[in-house]
């Protein structure tokens, strides 16, 4: 029986316990994240919480409809049973027909097979090896610019949630953020939960690159890279990324990079030697998949 339960009645604890024990875990599930992206998110819940669906959701022109909100790749059902295409349909099905709008990703291990499913890619690097066998993975490039002498950067590990976000603000993207994605990602930030962690590289005293991540029981999650447009040349984002796999290899994470459809994004990635992972948009309007 899948029930769906408004926030206030949700047991976040069984919630969370959930999410954090599923096969598919990913950090955008817990509680604690949404309530930081979401302006409101209810609940899809079979069983005592052994299968979950988060709804993030908001208004247009009154109208109320599922959304993905920004600082969220992948939702979808999650729990540490096995879960099949006719789970998640039925999953779909209970969704409130309130929501005259549905417009959700679902995680890479949610299977679905229909017609009109808009695929993404992530890309993931299994940190199963030590670090020479990971480097072995690396394209020839990415070898040799990961051979680049970094000593002139010093790498602070207990970043500044207040200068993270200056830096982020101040540089050119090539994605166009959301109207509230500053503030959402301040918020983020400046959670001190053990799970949201900056690094921040100085030269010369100033911040001239930032990473903020995530560390939960199953991945590292490379959340929001930031680099001075003037430093870009010098590789910083391989160095960050570099050091994350030093820090974690041998541990059997998931280095999860966050995927892009932008080619010369994901041909940065695939340099590290990682992994295609697909996952589905679903949109769904007035009830007939579109």
């Amino acid at each position: 029986m899948i029930r769906y339960i408004p926030n206030h009645l949700i047991d976040k604890d069984k919630y969370d316990h959930c999410v954090s024990g599923a096969t598919n875990s990913r950090v955008y599930a817990y509680s604690w994240y949404l309530n930081c992206v979401c302006e409101n998110w209810d609940l899809l819940v079979s069983g005592d919480y052994d299968m979950v669906m988060p709804l993030p959701r908001r208004k247009k022109y009154g109208i109320p409809y599922i959304h993905s909100p920004s600082w969220i790749q992948q939702l979808g059902v999650f729990s540490g049973k096995k879960i099949t295409e006719g789970s998640i349909l039925e999953f779909m099905d209970r969704i409130p027909r309130k929501f005259l709008l549905v417009d959700y990703r679902f995680n890479a291990d949610n299977p679905l097979s229909l017609d009109m499913k808009h695929e993404r890619m992530n890309y993931i690097l299994p940190l199963n090896n030590g670090l020479e066998q990971l480097f072995e993975g690396y394209n020839q490039n990415r070898r040799r610019i990961s051979r680049l002498n970094f000593d002139d950067f010093v790498l602070e590990k207990q970043g500044r949630p207040d200068h993270f976000i200056e830096l982020w603000e101040s540089v050119e993207k090539n994605y166009t953020p959301g109207k509230d994605a500053s503030e959402k990602l301040g918020e983020l930030s400046r959670l001190n939960n053990g799970f949201m962690k900056i690094w921040s590289v100085y030269k010369n005293g100033m911040m001239v690159a930032g990473l903020l991540w995530t560390l939960t029981p199953k991945r590292i999650t490379y959340l929001v890279p930031v680099v001075r447009q003037e430093f870009r040349k010098h590789h910083l984002h391989t160095f960050l990324i570099n050091e994350l796999i030093r820090s974690y290899q041998n541990t059997g994470l998931i280095f999860d990079f966050e995927g892009s459809m932008i080619p010369g994004v994901a041909n940065f990635y695939q340099s590290f030697g990682a992994l295609k992972e697909p996952y589905y948009l679903v949109k769904k309007r007035w009830f007939a998949y579109v």
